[in-house]
């Protein structure tokens, strides 16, 4: 005999939040918490809908619909789309909820085109890397014995600051630069630097990378998202933000928006400086997507007390090198490297020695040059098959955002294309919970792939786009 779920139907529970001081939200998330762990909210068990608790606890639907999400966060609440909200578990989930990084499917008996994640193409990078490394075990003697230090870090700084050097930064001198295991752990570490308090808030925009959103769920803050246009984050949007939510973070790109491609305009990007000022906000602005070429100023030249930017090689050299870097604010190079000594001391010292050997060689930029002139000529198959939709996209930027036309829902078109052996990203992906997802994908250009392997996977994209289905379900 299968054994059936008990389902408790009674809804009435109400706490008392007097006894929580501080926000409303946190104070009912704790609440629900303490309920759920004593007994009083068993298992199984339905909760009331959010606006009849808002209207029996005389709070704003808003309230009540934040604290049940950071409990469904937390793996105590599990919502079911037409039955209402539910106690899953008694205790907290431990460890992350999603996975970040998908495996890849591409090519061998799968016969799938991935185009999820964009790859860089093979340049030279195998012998360039196999020359450096027989050069490095020449070297190897007892200061590969000992811990890697912050110290010992200080030529790569140096050539971090030439490396970026056709960029407009402001201010920027080897000490303002700490060095990370790629973009992702530079996001932790920034987060580590500025984030304080119980529950810290931290503000993205709307549509944005994933990874800016797990960080801050494992550093115990809560993510707000932050209406965006055509320019970048909406600075009325965001201001309101800061009025409501006391946010400590902000995470933006404003190069290249991942995933729309947008780039912000200066007079934009000016009047989100100033808006972090008044609010006293630390900025993190991630260029490890960027375009080949930028004459503007970033927004760490616009306000350098105040903005980390967050770069990597993994989208101009290879991403299995693992390397990244902050530029940090003016004169607080040292608590960011403070900080990454906390968290892992330095740089393995394989990986530091690597890149400091392909930056002074040159191999770097050549490599690097070499890349984006084989994404280039991708980026024009791309956009000669699919240019005639809604199409959008920059030179240098290894990813185009295609917004659907009448007739195909992006669920649907990912199924479709899945079925004709190509494999895209729903703009759902980079939305929160209950956040907007317009009905758009995110096509990538996989450099990795034989450019015919590549052509034929945009015309049966192409194809499909020409022909949506005859109907849509109700």
């Amino acid at each position: 005999m299968s054994r059936q779920r008990i389902i408790v139907t009674d809804t009435s529970w109400a706490p008392d939040l007097t006894q929580f001081p501080g926000p409303k939200y946190l104070g009912l998330s704790r609440a629900l918490r303490e309920a759920i762990r004593s007994g009083e909210l068993p298992a199984n068990s339905q909760l009331p809908t959010v606006r009849d608790l808002a209207w029996r606890l005389h709070l704003t639907p808003g309230t009540v619909a934040r604290a049940y999400q950071l409990a469904t966060q937390e793996g105590l609440l599990a919502a079911t789309v037409g039955r209402g909200t539910f106690v899953a578990a008694q205790s907290p989930r431990l460890g992350p909820t999603q996975a970040l990084y998908t495996e890849r499917v591409t090519g061998g008996s799968t016969g799938l085109v991935d185009l999820r994640p964009p790859l860089v193409p093979e340049v030279g990078q195998a012998e360039a890397f196999r020359a450096a490394l027989l050069d490095m075990a020449q070297s190897t003697g007892q200061g590969w014995l000992d811990y890697t230090s912050q110290q010992g870090e200080a030529a790569l700084r140096a050539e971090i600051v030439s490396w970026m050097g056709d960029r407009i930064l402001g201010p920027i001198v080897p000490d303002d630069v700490a060095l990370t295991h790629g973009g992702q752990n530079a996001i932790s570490l920034i987060y580590d630097c500025c984030l304080r308090g119980e529950r810290p808030v931290v503000l993205i925009e709307d549509l944005a990378y994933p990874g800016f959103r797990y960080a801050a769920r494992a550093a115990r803050a809560e993510v707000v998202p932050v209406e965006i246009d055509e320019q970048g984050i909406v600075p009325a949007a965001l201001e309101a933000a800061c009025r409501r939510h006391g946010a400590q973070v902000l995470c933006l790109t404003t190069e290249a928006q991942n995933p729309t491609t947008g780039r912000m305009p200066v007079k934009r990007r000016q009047e989100i400086a100033e808006i972090a000022r008044r609010y006293d906000l630390q900025v993190l602005e991630d260029d490890c997507y960027s375009v080949a070429e930028s004459d503007i100023p970033s927004l760490r030249a616009l306000a350098p007390e105040r903005v980390w930017l967050v770069g990597s090689v993994s989208k101009t050299i290879s991403a299995a090198l693992r390397f990244g870097y902050v530029i940090c604010p003016s004169g607080m190079g040292e608590a960011g490297r403070l900080t990454a000594q906390h968290g892992f001391f330095a740089l393995s010292r394989p990986v530091a020695d690597l890149m400091l050997h392909l930056f002074r060689s040159g191999e770097a930029a050549r490599i690097r040059a070499a890349v984006q002139g084989e994404f280039a000529i991708r980026q024009q198959i791309l956009v000669n098959q699919l240019g005639a939709y809604d199409l959008a996209w920059q030179p240098g930027v290894p990813f185009v955002w295609l917004r659907l036309p009448i007739g195909w829902r992006a669920s649907a078109f990912l199924r479709a294309a899945e079925a004709k052996g190509v494999l895209v990203r729903s703009a759902d992906e980079y939305a929160l919970v209950h956040a907007r997802a317009p009905n758009a994908i995110r096509i990538a250009i996989a450099a990795n792939l034989p450019r015919p392997d590549f052509e034929t996977a945009m015309r049966r994209l192409a194809e499909l786009l020409a022909r949506p289905p005859a109907d849509l379900s109700v």
